[in-house]
This record gives structure tokens, sequence and C-alpha cells, in this order.
């Protein structure tokens, strides 16, 4: 199996040794490996040009690249880190590890804080809070009126905000989501932890047997 990466990892800009990637996050060597599989069907579904675009990112973090996704959109903007677009195979890995089911709950908050902190102040407002609502309910097909959006934006924020100065910080926002936990639901994706399971169109005729 090394020696097949290592053959294949020529032909892969920003591909980083899966050992190094399991010791940095939950995933075990062999699901970094499959996740390399599934790297390169991902980053040639589209553009083939070695590198995850943000339609080929939706795809792997929701099975569909054409849906508009406003919180696909932020974690792929948090995990370009270089700003140019794309993501190589080592971000890949790491991107999707704030997801695994092993991930501290404390890393996933601290995650989600910086999705729903659109502008990159430090602080959620309103705004951004309801632009988040709003995405997520458009997620779950649910049709609410402006008045009960509303509604449930003013008294989610009214809740956070304990300071009540018109704004939710990092502190606040832990507290918050000890009350309810559900807000970092969306943050846990279980099948990472079965690969070759989740993604069979994928892996399933992989050149490397899963051992």
């Amino acid at each position: 199996m090394g020696c097949y990466h290592s053959k294949s990892a020529r032909k892969v800009l920003g591909y980083e040794d899966p050992a190094v990637l399991a010791s940095e996050t939950p995933f075990t060597v062999n699901e970094v490996e499959a996740l390399f599989e599934l790297f390169k069907k991902l980053s040639s579904s589209i553009i083939d040009d070695g590198f995850i675009h943000k339609e080929e990112f939706h795809l792997a973090l929701f099975r569909n690249s054409k849906k508009k996704n406003l919180f696909a959109d932020r974690v792929f903007d948090l995990f370009d880190v270089e700003h140019n677009g794309v993501i190589k195979f080592g971000k890949f890995v790491r991107s999707l590890s704030i997801f695994h089911p092993n991930t501290p709950d404390a890393d996933k908050i601290a995650f989600a804080f910086k999705l729903y902190d659109l502008r990159g102040t430090g602080f959620i407002e309103q705004e951004e809070l309801k632009e988040m609502v709003l995405a997520l309910l458009g997620e779950s097909d649910l049709i609410l009126s402006d008045d009960v959006v509303e509604t449930i934006v003013n008294k989610t924020f009214l809740e956070a905000d304990s300071k009540g100065d018109g704004k939710i910080d990092l502190e606040e926002w832990r507290e918050f989501v000890a009350k309810n936990p559900s807000l970092i639901k969306n943050m846990t994706l279980p099948y990472l932890t079965e690969l070759t399971l989740a993604f069979p169109s994928f892996v399933l005729y992989s050149e490397v047997e899963e051992s």
C-alpha cells in the first residue's frame, strides 16, 4: 500500500504522508489512504487539476455539488487558508477532520463560531446569525414566515448575548452551545468513520484493497 501511494503521490500536488496526517487528526492511516482515493476522484470530478474546488468540496461534505450551501461555503473559505480558491490533499484531510465523530466538542464549538462569524470580526452579530439561520432552514426545506424567522433570531440572539452588548463573543457562544448542544450537530458527519462504506462508488474499485 505504501509503495502504491508513494508512486501516485508524485501525480498529486500537495500530497502528504498518510502517517503524518493520521498523527495530526482523528483519522487512522487506512482512513487517510481511503481519503486519498476519494481526493483523487473529487479533485477531477469537475475540474481535473489535482485540487479540490468549492463545488467539489460541496460534494465531499454533502454529496451534492450543485446545491448552493452557505454552510459548505464557509467551511471551504475557512480551510482555504491560502485564499487561492482550491484545497490540496493535506488541507482536505484536516478540513474533514473537524467533522469526525472523535474530534473534541470544544474544537467543533470554536469552528462553528468562526462559521457564524461571517465577516471575521471575532463576534457573531445579529444579522450574521439571521443569515445562517436562513441558510440552515433552507437546507432542511422548512418554510417559515419572515415574522417567525425574526422571532427565532431575536430570541436566540437575546439568549446568547448574555453580556447585552449587541454581539456574541466566543465565551458567550461556548455557554450558549453548552445549553443548546444541537447547534453543533451538523459539525459531526458519522460516515467519516466508515469511509469505504460511505463512498462505495469512489473506493469500491480502488487499486488498493483495504486491509
